[in-house]
């Protein structure tokens, strides 16, 4: 109804999945998932693709899911679900990112609310707090370990996409981690350029993008992101939250074209996907072109 042909499925519960203080628990869920999703609703339905679920609290057995599943169809990619306290550059992840390079898989950071778990979060005494600062803070953290320890450099090939944290974060880390940079660089032998300029490079999710009276800061942000070749429409179906492709294509500083990338041109790039038209969508065509 909303007009998708291709859907990337991730279900609600295993974005908490992480915060579990039992490792083998994780593990456990997360192959029982990834395995059930595989066998029983990618293999058998071309319009649901998947990044299948990293249990990031095991590095080994992160690169093993990677290698099991990675070749699996409908596979598009990997997710790592934020609320983790494991650093993306422990040396231990190494081998899962380049086998993933290697494979042209995607890398999702998809965000949450740690609300119990994180000691800053849990300062916060309404949801409301905890929601809008959750959302964002973990992506926060990873984008930036995965900058300033040149992991861009180290797996050019390698795309990444930060996704639910919203927009309005990526300007403000640009700004700050340019500043930074600017004073010491030395810190950061292997970035050969600004960090915005590589965080320019990235993907990014537009749900929930945030929907305030100020549609000239809303286009600022698109143009610091490079929206038109970076930004990927997301519904998050069926959250309370979640948003009508009329999101994107009611905002009147968007060109036809950056409409039409962002609602699914950059989504088919950055996933490596096959334009696929509904059987529904085939029998409505056929049915104008009768009358």
């Amino acid at each position: 109804a909303m007009g998708v042909d291709i859907s990337c499925m991730f279900p609600t519960p295993m974005l908490f999945l992480g915060t579990t203080p039992r490792t083998e628990v994780e593990v456990a869920l997360a192959r029982a998932y990834n395995r059930w999703l595989c066998e029983e609703v990618l293999a058998h339905e071309p319009r649901i693709k998947s990044t299948l679920y990293l249990p990031f609290k095991d590095p080994e057995a992160c690169y093993k899911m990677v290698e099991e599943f990675g070749d699996k169809k409908g596979v598009i990619g990997f997710t790592v679900v934020s609320p983790h306290y494991k650093s993306v550059h422990d040396n231990a992840f190494m081998k899962t990112w380049r086998a993933m390079e290697e494979r042209g898989l995607t890398l999702v950071f998809h965000c949450a609310y740690a609300w119990g778990e994180d000691q800053s979060i849990s300062l916060c005494n309404r949801f409301m707090a905890a929601h809008a600062l959750g959302f964002v803070w973990f992506n926060v953290i990873h984008l930036t370990n995965w900058l300033v320890n040149g992991l861009p450099e180290r797996f050019p090939k390698l795309k990444v996409c930060w996704i639910e944290s919203g927009l309005a974060w990526i300007p403000f880390l640009m700004q700050r981690l340019d500043n930074e940079w600017m004073m010491r660089s030395s810190e950061v032998p292997l970035l050969k350029r600004r960090p915005s300029d590589y965080m320019r490079e990235m993907y990014y999710s537009t749900q929930p993008m945030e929907m305030v009276n100020n549609k000239e800061a809303l286009e600022l942000t698109f143009k610091m992101i490079n929206a038109e070749t970076q930004l990927m429409y997301a519904s998050d179906y069926p959250h309370w939250d979640m948003d009508l492709p009329s999101t994107i294509y009611d905002l009147p500083f968007l060109s036809e074209q950056a409409k039409r990338n962002i609602l699914g041109g950059n989504a088919r790039r950055f996933f490596n996907l096959e334009p696929v038209i509904s059987e529904l969508k085939t029998k409505r065509l056929a049915a104008r072109v009768s009358a």
